[in-house]
């Protein structure tokens, strides 16, 4: 049985340092956004993590070859269809439900399965013991509790609403795919509806059974190490003080991972400094951290954040 080690949150919210972190702990192997790969790898051949096109990447050629025969035996439009069925955000209140249509099950079990193949197989190529699938979305994480072929733990990261709301509203640039390709952006009274419905999402997950561990983003890069160790043990491996000896409090070290999808800084390698991100509160107009801030409110209240915010 694969052990999952599943980042959610809303993108922004700082889940790719996090994965990026974890994915240099001896025993951990950080796989990036899974979701993403049908699309953007099997199908578009963007670019692994390691810089090589997903064709050309070894890591992952192995992994195909040993979940599915290859990768050309997926049936990637099959994927997608029942990611469209089962795996919507609207579909969240269903998939949370304690029981549902056999017919339903067999779908969601199906769509699961491709996942849990993927996981194990990576656990075996890289004899990990916890592969880390970063791929934020909530309903994935409810698609993925009806498998009965994984370990799955949950880290839910959250991070203030007006700081997520903020980085949405900025250009990110898609390097692996090319021709000027830019991250999906947001106004800010979207994203907070999406930073809601997805963190709200999450919290239900804890309440079927799945073990939830809530990581407050400002409280993991000011005690990183702490952070790093903490996660580790909830995902059921010990480690050394001698193993985070690439951390420290203010920068990280880190090596090339072999990440199928997600935010750029995957491709990120060496020195990353750490630091907290509050940008936002002179960059985001006091309007727009108003809106955030009224629409989010019972949620950053309750994930211990001020409701005013200062300059």
């Amino acid at each position: 049985m694969a052990r999952v080690l599943y980042i959610g949150g809303l993108g922004r919210s700082g889940t790719t340092l996090i994965e990026r972190l974890l994915g240099e702990l001896p025993g951990m192997c950080a796989l990036g956004e899974v979701v993403h790969l049908w699309q953007r790898d099997i199908r578009d051949d963007e670019r692994c993590g390691c810089g090589a096109a997903f064709s050309a990447c070894d890591f992952w050629d192995a992994v195909g070859e040993r979940a599915f025969g290859g990768w050309h035996q997926v049936d990637v439009y099959r994927v997608l269809a029942l990611r469209e069925t089962v795996e919507r955000t609207r579909h969240i209140p269903r998939l949370a439900a304690a029981r549902l249509p056999e017919d339903h099950v067999e779908l969601i079990e199906e769509y699961a399965g491709y996942y849990s193949a993927i996981y194990e197989a990576a656990a075996t190529v890289s004899g990990a013991s916890v592969v880390i699938d970063s791929s934020k979305h909530s309903a994935l994480a409810h698609c993925l509790r009806w498998s009965r072929a994984l370990d799955l733990r949950v880290v839910h990261v959250v991070r203030d609403a007006r700081g997520v709301a903020y980085s949405w509203t900025k250009t990110v640039a898609r390097p692996e795919a090319g021709g000027g390709a830019e991250m999906t952006r947001y106004s800010p009274a979207r994203s907070a509806m999406l930073w809601n419905a997805h963190n709200a999402a999450f919290g239900l997950l804890s309440r079927r059974g799945v073990p939830v561990r809530r990581v407050r983003y400002e409280h993991f890069v000011a005690d990183p190490r702490r952070g790093l160790q903490e996660l580790a043990g909830f995902a059921g491996l010990d480690v050394s003080t001698a193993d985070l000896d690439f951390v420290t409090e203010e920068h990280a070290e880190l090596k090339p991972v072999h990440s199928a999808a997600g935010n750029p800084m995957r491709f990120t390698v060496g020195q990353v400094p750490l630091r907290r991100d509050d940008t936002w509160r002179s960059a985001l107009p006091t309007s727009q951290r108003r809106l955030v801030g009224a629409v989010c409110a019972p949620l950053l209240r309750a994930y211990g954040y001020p409701l005013r915010s200062s300059r």
